[in-house]
């Protein structure tokens, strides 16, 4: 017997990750796996053929300074970006914000698709539908619903659709607005004319047939309305801007995927035209303040001049003064010279006065006119100016494109504060200059008007309403001038934005779906899915599967394998003599001579004990044909069935189980009258007999010892058929007679920590001279990794433990453990 560290040993064998047993299963289910690598092939097939390709097209634009000619004279009404690298990074901004994109899908009405079924689903045709449908944007239009189409002939066609629910979503393009509309449940059908106006409560506007479509009976489209938001969302987040490379920043490349190249390309090029639009409306917008501006001030000027003018009239009439000398002639246009010079003063003052209650008012600094426009030539003001309208068209395009309370926001505003300050504090300055030079003005004109005193009434009111036409004349001249100018430079102003190359379909290959890509994955999952199954199995696997396991876990000999046969009856060994198992069993015999010889044993008699740890491992099939070989040998020999709570040797040897060894135990019978020779020579069988209320009591008895005695004066070989040791304790109590012990294994049924209580009761000595024996073995040159075989009974666990334990229903996990075990 080995000592207790060579059983702990060969116990810690088997704790560890048996890699070459997991290679040989998965070599065993190589069919599940090519079947799993063949099913994923054939997924990746379908999802190829139906996908839509996918297509990538892009276009180029550049950011250029475009100086107006007529800026020679006139710079202070242009706009100031700060230069190229500011516009560059306003315009990367604003291709991503909602206000752009909303303008790009509202031109497009890309909320509205034109759809036919194709070979798997419906496909979006865009411009490729023989008719155009003009949307009423006023109206409600229902969304996400395939409205049905159905051309009839040249004239007419069919709408159809099948509502389930008697409200629908819609949508009035107009407002954007969403609602909830009423609708009849059940099928809607109606025929109308090409051209006719269409009101229903969830489609509003007129189908036109292109010109020269031949149209073809019963084709069928579908028009499609989509949440305008919700689209406007989709291209924002899709489309793609970046600097065409490092060395020039100022080229830019939009680019965009989809599945419909045309819409690709009208998508491109709508956005490089809106976006010029946008930035040449913006370029101008300093100069559309300043004719608001002009325009206002000149209503003025206006009317006062045809007040003046009237009153000129009516003096001329009243009175006769039609001249004065020629020393006050001068005079008045001295006069006149210091009244254009104080007019001009005074509009300064008035336009710093209202820029700087602007300022202090409002948040909106983008409607501030030029400073030019009334004179102002300093060039704080004018570059404080430009460079608040700048940071404040910069702010308006961070805000829908960027979170409030963000820091970008925090870095405009404080460069705002700045500006606004330093504006402010030019102003007061400015003011004060013009206010020093108003006052020589005053003086002057005082002045020159103390040397008219001397004249006549009439002459002095003369002049005094010559004056003042003068000067309305003169204002009128100069606001009008202002305003040509502005309008020259608005109407010469042209976009910064210049399209390099345009987006167009030249033929290009779609970039997806990357089908070999595909392929691969599929590849890659129908591999590894079924192995990490067959590796999950394998780690949940408790059953023993080869002989190498069974020698990694114990260091109990292997005496012999069994291999599969199956037959009508466990009688192998005698009616299929040259058959392989019958060759096992007598190599089985011949291993046994070698354990007998080192054996002590009072008598001639061997006793062999054959046991295992369930039923159903081969314990009774193996006592039969060990017992069979035995005796065909010339030995005499006995079989005993001590298997008293489940008999069953009786059946093959074709006798009752009336009377066995519970009569004999319990001294109702003779040993000569329980034991039955059999048709075979030299073979005697002693069955069970009928199930006692004590089993483990019977065979624990001074008679059972008595037995045993007696058998081995009358016999060769006693050979102990038992119940299963993982059981039952009742083997354990047959050991004492045992001069050897056959433990049965049985390959793909044995549980691996069955090999562990073995191990236990061989250390501890309850278990002496045992050795496995390996059924449903089959030889392979895996080393015995994956499927075994053997003879089949049709007991299991289940029905031998039904006999001793009260039912156990296999969990769920056990039956999933045991399908997969199957596969």
């Amino acid at each position: 017997m080995r000592d207790y560290e060579d059983i702990s040993e060969g116990d810690s064998q088997g704790v560890g990750f048996d890699f070459k047993g997991f290679l040989f299963k998965a070599l065993n289910l190589w069919k599940l796996i090519l079947l799993c690598i063949g099913a994923a092939l054939l997924v990746a097939y379908f999802i190829n053929v139906r996908k839509e390709s996918v297509y990538r097209l892009d276009s180029l634009i550049t950011i250029d300074n475009e100086q107006n000619p007529f800026f020679t004279a006139n710079t202070s009404i242009s706009f100031n970006w700060g230069g190229v690298s500011g516009k560059v990074g306003s315009i990367l901004t604003e291709i991503k914000t909602r206000t752009h994109n909303e303008l790009v899908i509202d031109s497009l009405e890309y909320y509205k698709l034109y759809l036919k079924q194709g070979k798997y689903h419906l496909i979006d045709i865009y411009k490729d539908a023989p008719f155009n449908v003009i949307t009423d944007k006023s109206k409600p239009q229902a969304l996400n619903k395939e409205i049905g189409i159905k051309l009839l002939d040249d004239l007419s066609y069919e709408i159809f659709y099948e509502f389930t629910e008697n409200k629908v979503l819609t949508q009035v393009f107009d407002s954007k607005e969403k609602l909830t509309t009423s609708v009849s449940v059940g099928m809607f059908s109606k025929v109308f004319k090409y051209g006719e106006v269409v009101n229903t409560p969830f489609f509003n506007g007129v189908v036109n047939l292109k010109p020269g479509v031949l149209v073809t009976k019963g084709d069928t489209y579908f028009v499609k309305y989509l949440n305008f938001d919700s689209v406007v969302n989709q291209y924002k987040n899709s489309i793609n801007i970046e600097p065409y490379s490092k060395q020039s920043l100022s080229v830019l490349r939009l680019s965009l995927i989809g599945k419909n190249k045309s819409k690709i390309v009208d998508f491109l090029n709508a956005t490089s035209a809106i976006l010029s639009r946008t930035e040449l409306e913006r370029k101008n917008l300093y100069a559309t303040n300043t004719i608001k501006f002009i325009d206002s001030s000149l209503g003025a000027v206006d009317l006062n001049l045809k007040a003046v003018t009237d009153e000129m009239n009516s003096f001329r009439k009243d009175n006769k003064v039609f001249n004065v000398e020629v020393e006050i002639s001068q005079i008045s246009e001295q006069l006149k010279a210091y009244d254009l010079e104080k007019l001009n003063e005074e509009s300064k003052l008035d336009y710093l006065n209202t820029l700087e209650n602007y300022l202090r008012t409002k948040t909106d600094y983008t409607k501030i006119a030029a400073p030019s426009s009334v004179g102002i030539e300093e060039g704080n003001i004018l570059t404080s100016v430009s460079r608040i309208i700048a940071l404040s068209v910069e702010r308006r395009n961070l805000e829908y494109s960027t979170k409030e309370g963000s820091i970008l926001f925090e870095d405009v505003d404080r460069q705002l504060d700045t500006e606004k300050n330093v504006l402010l504090e030019t102003i007061n300055v400015t003011k004060q200059t013009i206010g020093v030079q108003l006052n020589t003005i005053n003086r002057k004109i005082a002045n020159l008007e103390s040397k008219l005193i001397g004249l006549p009434e009439d002459q002095q009111e003369y002049l005094k309403i010559q004056r003042k036409l003068d000067l309305s004349r003169e204002a009128f001249d100069i606001y009008q001038a202002k305003r040509g100018e502005a309008a020259i430079v608005k109407a010469a102003n042209v976009s910064d934005i210049t399209v390099i190359d345009e987006a167009k379909d030249i033929g290009d290959a779609p970039i997806g779906p990357n089908k070999s890509l595909n392929y691969m994955m599929a590849l890659m999952m129908g591999f590894f899915i079924p192995m990490f199954l067959i590796f999950v199995v394998y780690l949940l696997d408790s059953t023993i599967h080869g002989s190498d396991e069974v020698t990694r876990m114990s260091k109990i000999p292997i005496l012999g394998l069994i291999g599969k046969y199956r037959y009508k009856n466990n009688l192998v060994a005698y009616e299929k003599p040259k058959s392989a198992v019958a060759e096992s069993f007598r190599a089985i015999r011949s291993s046994l001579q070698f354990i007998f010889k080192n054996s002590v044993s009072e008598t001639k008699a061997n006793t062999l004990m054959v046991t295992s740890s369930v039923s159903g491992e081969g314990k009774t099939f193996t006592s039969i044909n060990i017992a069979t070989v035995y005796a065909l040998s010339g030995k005499k020999t006995i079989l005993l069935g001590l298997d008293l709570r489940k008999p069953k040797i009786f059946d093959d040897f074709s006798v009752t189980n009336d009377k066995g060894v519970v009569n004999y135990l319990i001294g109702d019978s003779s040993l000569d009258e329980v034991i039955t020779e059999t048709h075979i020579e030299n073979l005697s069988i002693c069955p069970s007999g009928p199930i006692p209320p004590n089993p483990s009591e019977l065979l624990m008895s001074d008679r059972m010892k008595e037995m045993i005695t007696v058998l081995k004066e009358e016999y060769d070989m006693i050979i102990l058929d038992t119940p299963p040791l993982g059981l039952v304790t009742d083997a354990l109590e047959l050991t004492q007679y045992a001069d050897a012990t056959i433990f049965m294994v049985r390959l793909d049924y044995t549980k691996k920590g069955m090999l562990q209580l073995v191990n236990a009761k061989h250390q501890t000595g309850e278990l002496r001279n045992v050795s496995f024996v390996l059924n449903f073995y089959r030889h392979k040159n895996n080393h015995n990794y994956g499927y075994g075989y053997g003879y089949g009974y049709g007991y299991g666990y289940g029905v031998y433990g039904n006999t001793y334990h009260e039912k156990d229903d296999s969990s769920l996990l056990k039956k999933i453990k045991n399908f997969l075990k199957k596969i």
